[in-house]
């Protein structure tokens, strides 16, 4: 039996483990960057990332209550968009939670500088200590972790409340001079850079497996934690702006420290370089302690290798992966610079959040089992904002940064060819939400194929020397084909003679015109639509069948089947040709001899869902025989549940607009007929795609060519053909 996280996280502690995991670098560091983007305005640069954080935020409170499990991030995008993206998530949110951590430790080496006299060849190795003794920690237990991350927060929290109030009365409102005459891109760029100071707000959504209640503490932690925190680093900027310069702010790697000193003297230094370790250590253990998880979360779906995901039986924590995360932790301590790594976290970051908000469409739209107990409102309007808002902050984060996360992306999506593809059979909520969408498409494709068309007509175009039998056959087809639209049958006879005769000397009545005449004519009196009978002869019958269809807007072409003579091996056959130079929906006979009676009338799917048109015809000659159709689908064993369900569903949507019974079968598409039940199909109705797959039948054939206009393009019968 498989080991489960112990729940004994609550609200206080997943407050302190988002608040501990968002202030740190984020307000403590990148101010003395932001600036020189943004000058004082960078204050709206803190507001405006707030703001495209909430749609994630929420999306992911909302996520979170449905599948309480280890993994955020992860496991949202895993079950919302499927194995690959979430593989691509899981390994890049792991290695940029990891940059932000390791960062958060170096970066709080220049506020011990600032405050004592520390020869700088130590600052590595200090910081490679306290992430030692942070894993550690994180070795031990989260309920370890969570009441050492209140304690943390605690007095890092009156620190900074400390510097707001006691900085206020120090405030120069000169020195907010230009806030609102700095350009848009500065304000963006500004806001892209501090975006991953607010990337910990989702963080605790990875522990969600060891929270108590957590479909009300998850979202209570996330918004509490994010409101909070987006207030607090626009009263701190406001305050440093305030009691200094931005010029003394972008010259130093303490920003804080600068500005408390101004405006407390030495004992506001103490406190703010006490604050800011305490938040820089704060990131760090939860950045170990959330990032931990991706590969935990990951190995129990066969994305990563399954010693990943054991669990220590001694503290109940995953300590392989934590093990694993220290490791990459000590080594970007050692090797990687602060401020590129600080973009590539905020450029991942706003990339994940972008799928964080469709893995929630995803969701909704879908139909695996998805139940929050918390829902995010204004949907889907809230997410569509945090797509495009994270869209356009991608814009302004630069060329590295984007290749980076370019890099990262190409190196997940490789691991998951390499090792996952093969262990893994699920599908995200997004395909599934996709091929509903598909389905649904072809679904009002195929009502708008069969309803009514006012001046319906169809054309049976029928050469010299067509066999009486087989003119009976195609007549009796159109005839079906008009009966529901209420419109006409038009029977044309096309001659045609050497280019050497005049068409004038061709024009005179033989006696096998006249057979043709009352033979047709013989025909009409037994059915129930009009028909109309005629002939023309011309020097290329191909020319004057293709400019009859365009001249009399004919809806619907019949013809024979006509095999190609020896002088047509180097061209089309004619039929082929017809097809190709006319454009209305075609009904190719073949088999036409036969003529049975039709009690079935059965169906065979193309690559995707049926055609409309083949169902429309379907649907048309079954009526007029009081048949019942079949639905023949072809698909292979390894067809997922959802896929079957989805299939299944489009198969009773299509059935309700059918006016005879129908059924349906899913059959192998490589079997041959011997696995269709088109063996004993009366009448069967093939697309041209699978015309081989009518081999053998007896009955006649119907091969239906749909308009070009009515089908989709390239693109759209690709992605039918590979969901539905």
């Amino acid at each position: 039996m498989p080991k489960s996280l112990e729940r004994d996280l609550g609200l206080f502690s997943v407050l302190a483990i988002s608040i501990g995991a968002m202030i740190g670098s984020g307000i403590f560091i990148l101010p003395a960057v932001a600036v020189e983007y943004a000058g004082p305005a960078v204050v709206i640069a803190y507001v405006l990332a707030g703001l495209v954080v909430l749609p994630a935020a929420l999306s992911k409170s909302e996520m979170a209550t449905a599948m309480p499990e280890s993994g955020g991030t992860y496991l949202f995008i895993e079950r919302g968009m499927g194995p690959l993206l979430g593989t691509v998530a899981g390994i890049g949110t792991w290695f940029s939670l990891s940059f932000k951590g390791g960062l958060a430790l170096v970066g709080g080496v220049p506020y011990l500088l600032y405050l004592f006299d520390v020869p700088p060849s130590i600052t590595t190795p200090l910081a490679l200590t306290l992430a030692v003794i942070l894993v550690l920690v994180n070795l031990f237990g989260a309920k370890q972790t969570g009441r050492i991350q209140v304690i943390i927060v605690a007095i890092m929290l009156a620190a900074l409340g400390w510097f707001v109030v006691g900085g206020v009365p120090s405030v120069r409102p000169a020195n907010y001079a230009g806030v609102f005459e700095t350009s848009a891109g500065g304000i963006l760029a500004a806001t892209g850079l501090v975006f991953v100071s607010y990337a910990g707000v989702t963080k605790v959504a990875s522990v969600a497996e060891e929270i108590e209640n957590p479909g009300r503490n998850i979202p209570l932690g996330i918004l509490g934690s994010l409101g909070f925190t987006t207030l607090l680093y626009a009263l701190i900027v406001i305050v440093m702006l305030g009691v200094t310069d931005t010029a003394a702010i972008a010259a130093s790697e303490a920003p804080m420290a600068v500005a408390a000193e101004a405006a407390l003297g030495p004992a506001g230094v103490l406190v703010v370089v006490m604050a800011a370790l305490l938040a820089l250590v704060s990131t760090a253990n939860a950045g170990i302690l959330s990032s931990s998880r991706y590969p935990f979360a990951m190995s129990r779906d066969g994305l990563v290798p399954p010693s990943l995901g054991e669990i220590s039986e001694r503290f109940g924590t995953p300590s392989t992966s934590i093990t694993l995360t220290g490791v990459v932790l000590l080594v970007l301590i050692a090797f990687v610079p602060l401020e590129s790594i600080a973009k590539l976290a905020s450029a991942f970051q706003i990339l994940v959040f972008v799928l964080v908000n469709v893995a929630l469409i995803a969701f909704r739209r879908g139909t695996m089992t998805y139940e929050p107990t918390f829902e995010s409102p204004f949907y889907p309007w809230m997410q569509a904002f945090g797509v495009v808002g994270g869209l356009v902050l991608l814009t302004q984060m630069g060329t590295i940064p984007l290749a980076g996360a370019v890099l990262i992306t190409a190196g997940s999506v490789a691991w998951y060819l390499w090792y996952a593809r093969d262990r893994v059979e699920r599908e995200g909520a997004a395909v599934d939400a996709v091929r509903r969408e598909v389905g649904r498409q072809a679904v009002e494709r195929t009502r708008d194929a069969i309803a009514p068309t006012e001046g319906y007509e169809a054309l049976v175009a029928v050469p010299e020397g067509t066999a009486p039998s087989h003119e009976e056959t195609l007549v009796g087809v159109a005839a079906d084909l008009a009966a529901p639209q209420y419109g006409a049958v038009s029977v044309v006879r096309f001659d045609e003679v050497a280019d050497q005769v005049p068409l004038e000397a061709a024009t005179e009545r033989s006696g096998a015109d006249i057979e043709f005449e009352e033979r047709t004519d013989a025909l009409a009196a037994e059915l129930d639509v009009p028909v109309h009978v005629g002939e023309i002869v011309s020097h290329d019958t191909r020319h004057a069948l293709a400019n009859y269809v365009d001249e009399h807007d004919v809806d619907t072409l019949v013809i024979e089947r006509q095999p190609s003579r020896r002088r047509e091996r180097l061209f089309d056959a004619d039929d082929e040709w017809v097809l190709a130079h006319t454009g209305c929906d075609a009904v190719v006979v073949d088999n036409a001899a036969a003529n049975p009676e039709i009690e079935t009338v059965t169906v065979l799917t193309d690559d995707g869902p049926h055609d409309p048109a083949k169902i429309a015809v379907a649907d048309a000659v079954a009526a007029a025989h009081d048949a019942a159709i079949v639905l023949e689908y072809a698909r292979d064993a390894s067809v997922s549940d959802e896929q079957r369900r989805t299939i299944a569903d489009y198969h009773e949507e299509i059935a309700a607009l059918c006016s005879v019974p129908v059924r349906t079968a899913l059959v192998s598409p490589d079997g041959g007929s011997g696995d269709l039940e088109s063996d004993d199909a009366d009448v069967l109705v093939v697309g041209t795609d699978a015309q081989s797959l009518a081999d053998g039948t007896d009955g006649p054939v119907l091969v239906v060519r749909p308009r070009e206009e009515s089908m989709p393009g390239r693109i759209g019968r690709a992605l039918e053909g590979r969901l539905l």
